[in-house]
Order: structure tokens, then sequence, then C-alpha cells
């Protein structure tokens, strides 16, 4: 999902005036808008399922970073420990 500022970067005002163009480009193309007033970026508009998505891949990623560092520092537990725990057996 790469931002292509020529499409990407609205005016708030643009907004105001037609927030149903802002909102099919955001489903349509799968790029969140930056959304400007007097030049600065003052919010972002982008589709739930795109927002879901994205937070769903932080989550697991996080996880994975907290796992890894589990296993750096020495807090981890055997296979069959952790099926028994999960009720895997």
């Amino acid at each position: 999902m790469n931002t292509k500022f020529s499409e990407d970067v609205i005016p708030l005002s643009d907004l105001k005036v037609n927030p149903g163009r802002v909102v099919n480009q955001v489903d349509k193309t799968h790029r969140p808008v930056l959304l400007t007033s007097r030049g600065r970026g003052v919010a972002v508009v982008q589709s739930v399922k795109d927002y879901e998505a994205e937070a769903e891949e932080r989550a697991f990623l996080k996880a994975v970073v907290q796992g890894l560092i589990d296993v750096e520092q020495g807090r981890t537990v055997s296979l069959s420990d952790a099926k028994k725990r999960l009720g895997l057996d």
C-alpha cells in the first residue's frame, strides 16, 4: 500500500464538500487518505476493513516479537507443557 501523494493528500475543505468521494477512494484503492488543513496533516481516513486488518497484523507482529524476547530471556516451556496449558492433550 504505497501512498500516491497526487491522489491521497486532500485538503480538509475537499472532505467537507464531497465526503462520499473520499470514502469511495479509500474503499477502492485500499490506501489511506491524509487530510490537511493549511498545508499540515490533521487526520487520516482509512476504510474500516483495512484498519482492522492492519490492527490485527500489528497485534500479531507484537506477539511474535514478545515471543522472541521471551525465548531470548529464557522464559520458555516445553511443547508438552504448552499443550497441557492449552488443553490440547
